[in-house]
Order: C-alpha cells, then structure tokens, then sequence
C-alpha cells in the first residue's frame, strides 16, 4: 500500500495537472473544510476529521459516506496537525499538503510552512501547494538535498528559518556555491529557475517557495 498521503486542508487551491500529478497515487485525509478540494481533485478521501466548525451543510450533504473523526474545537493542535498525525501513523512518509496557503487565516498558512520543515527533519518529504505557489522544505538534517522540476523561467524563493551554512542553488539564473545566509537575509528571494533546480545545505534550515506559473521574472 502506497506510503504517499495526500493532505487537504482549507487554504486556496488551484487546481492544474501538476497539482493533479502530485496528487495521484495518493491516499487522502481531509482536515475539516479541506474537504471541498476533492471534488476539484478528483480524489475520495477515507478519512474525514477535524472540528468541523469550517463546514457548512452543503459539505456535509456532498460527501455522506466518507468515515468521519469529530474532535472538539478547543484542543491542543489544529485540524491539519491532526491530519498529518493521523497519516504519519498509517505510515506515511511522503506527504502532500493540498490548501496549505492562503485562506483567512494567516496564522494557519505559516503554521503549515513551519511544520513542513519540522517533518522534513523527522525524514519525511514533504510538498505543499495552492496550485499558484508550491513549497518544499531543506533542512540539514535527511533533507539537505532538494530537486524540483520547475518550468525555466518561474520565480522561487529560499526562506531561512536560521543561519544558513554552505547553501548551493544550481539550475537558477543566480546560482550560489557554498554560502552563508544570515536568518532574516534577503538574498535567496525571488530567483528564477532555468529548468529544474537543485538545493543543497549544509547547516541550517529552510523552505523553498516556487510559482511554477509565474514568470515575471523573465
């Protein structure tokens, strides 16, 4: 049985075929209003959990015979924490986070980003996606290696979450060999791929931000 888990939570999402072929092959877990991406996905969940303050009854009625999983809503972590517990424990090890942007709660989008590079130390890959941006974590740890297929001219950003040590950015029209970022820099943002892109870190932990439709920077 596949290790690949499919995530939707209740941030935007715009759905393409690279959003659908990430999305394939995957078992998928709805976390409260995420639901309403499966239709757009093409996908049955089989699970369906969270407080469910987020859903109306139109959600409820479109989807009758998904098994469900009620937690209260004042509890220690959020829907797509849960989610993500829940698939990490039918062994999970790649995960697929669909909905992790935008949306009406900020604090929700970074959280996710946050929790990316927490998973991608514990050595599990991890990919979230609106469709628009798509983000991939680099850490130190297991994950201090990253390949993405990007479209040649799409903008992307590194976002340190510390200092960063022998960072190397190929593929790129600002390539980097072996730098040093300071956490707070500006410097790794808005590059643009030539193709697909390779990131390598040797100290340090960050997130690779990617808008693989966007090309105003060519």
């Amino acid at each position: 049985m596949t290790k690949r888990f499919a995530i939707l939570l209740g941030g935007a999402l715009q759905v393409d075929a690279r959003v659908r072929a990430l999305a394939a092959q995957c078992r998928v877990i709805a976390a409260d209003s995420g639901i309403r991406h499966a239709a757009a996905l093409g996908v049955q969940p089989e699970l369906w959990l969270g407080d469910f303050d987020s859903t109306d009854a139109g959600d409820q009625a479109a989807w009758p015979n998904i098994p469900r999983r009620a937690f209260a809503a004042e509890k220690n972590a959020t829907d797509g924490e849960i989610a993500i517990d829940e698939a990490i424990a039918l062994g999970a090890t790649h995960l697929r986070l669909f909905g992790a942007f935008g949306g009406e709660r900020t604090d929700h989008a970074a959280m996710h980003l946050v929790q990316a590079v927490a998973l991608a130390e514990r050595g599990l890959i991890v990919v979230l996606s609106s469709g628009a941006e798509e983000a991939h974590p680099l850490s130190a740890g297991s994950q201090n290696r990253l390949a993405v297929d990007l479209p040649a001219g799409a903008l992307f950003s590194l976002l340190p979450f510390s200092d960063l040590g022998g960072l190397t950015i190929r593929g790129a029209r600002y390539p980097l060999v072996d730098m040093a970022i300071p956490f707070g820099s500006s410097r790794p943002i808005s590059n643009v791929a030539e193709g697909p892109i390779e990131l390598s870190l040797r100290s340090g932990r960050a997130i690779m931000i990617a808008r693989p439709h966007d090309f105003s920077g060519v």
